[in-house]
């Protein structure tokens, strides 16, 4: 085939992050074309509320998977934290981009840390996640619900709504704004959202001439993080409807996962690590989900583990 066509969201992030995409498909093809697909997802539409109370990660994805089924587009490429646990049948995700920085950023004026913030600061987040990890180490801190696009949440702060923001750092990093950035914050800081800063491409279940041309960028190494993470997630229920994070590291032959599961005031939290063969990252992915689940994140889960 000699066009491809990639179906994308039209955020600034999400329309970088196809063009990405496209560049590296047109290198590594000469002579393929490749055209930008652009929909509005029900993500995109509700910008008035928390995704946990709107229908969770689905929602930034529904509109790019119908344009695949109905043959108006060849290809999606998501941010994989924005991915449900569980794919639907008909689809497929063969490849996962080398990945960003994972962690997240925090954006603010004077301040170069958590530490630093003032007592009482108000921190713009629409994450469950962040406002976990924030509020258990700093429970004088007041969380804003921000929602919209990167530059949406940066002119809230600019505009005074708030006195700092977390986001993701690759998403920054990509739209040229890592100048915003106060401090990444360690992972053992404020643990990722689990496959936060990898791209996912999706196509059509059995395309096979689509995967063929998508094989190139496909990254091992970052497929094994994946595995584990998601495996990690999926065994929790884990999506927006609970605070869990999860990152995995991969160390030669091994690989170390460390996952987090808490209640949204950050009053209650377990956080666990655990390594093993890095060849069996879903074996591991679902190994320290059970130790999580055995030290009462069911209970913190409301039964969905």
């Amino acid at each position: 085939m000699d066009l491809l066509r990639i179906a994308t969201r039209q955020s600034p992030l999400a329309l970088w992050q196809a063009r990405h995409v496209a560049d590296l498909l047109t290198a590594t093809h000469r002579g393929l074309r490749v055209e930008l697909v652009k929909m509005v997802t029900e993500g995109d539409r509700i910008l008035d509320r928390a995704l946990n109370t709107a229908g969770g990660k689905g929602l930034f994805i529904k509109e790019l998977e119908q344009g695949l089924l109905e043959g108006r587009a060849d290809l999606a490429v998501h941010s994989m934290k924005d991915v449900p646990a569980e794919l639907p049948p008909g689809f497929d995700l063969p490849v996962f981009c080398a990945a960003a920085d994972p962690r997240d950023a925090l954006v603010a004026g004077a301040a170069d840390s958590l530490d630093t913030l003032p007592g009482g600061a108000r921190v713009g987040t629409a994450s469950l996640r962040r406002g976990c990890q924030l509020l258990a180490r700093r429970p004088d801190l007041q969380l804003v619900m921000t929602r919209g696009n990167v530059q949406t949440r940066l002119a809230k702060l600019d505009r005074g709504e708030c006195d700092a923001l977390l986001l993701a750092a690759a998403g920054l990093d990509r739209l040229g704004l890592a100048g915003r950035i106060a401090a990444r914050l360690p992972t053992d800081v404020m643990l990722p959202a689990v496959t936060q800063g990898v791209l996912g491409l999706e196509c059509r279940a059995g395309d096979t001439a689509v995967m063929a041309l998508l094989a190139p960028l496909h990254e091992p190494a970052t497929a094994l993080r994946v595995q584990a993470e998601r495996a990690f997630a999926a065994r929790l229920g884990g999506g927006c409807h609970t605070p869990l994070a999860g990152h995995a590291v991969l160390d030669g032959e091994r690989l170390r996962l460390t996952g987090l599961v808490g209640t949204p005031d950050g009053r209650r939290v377990l956080h666990e690590a655990l390594d093993g063969p890095a060849a069996q990252p879903r074996a591991l992915g679902l190994a320290l989900a059970e130790r999580l689940l055995a030290q009462g994140a069911d209970d913190i889960l409301g039964g969905h583990g």
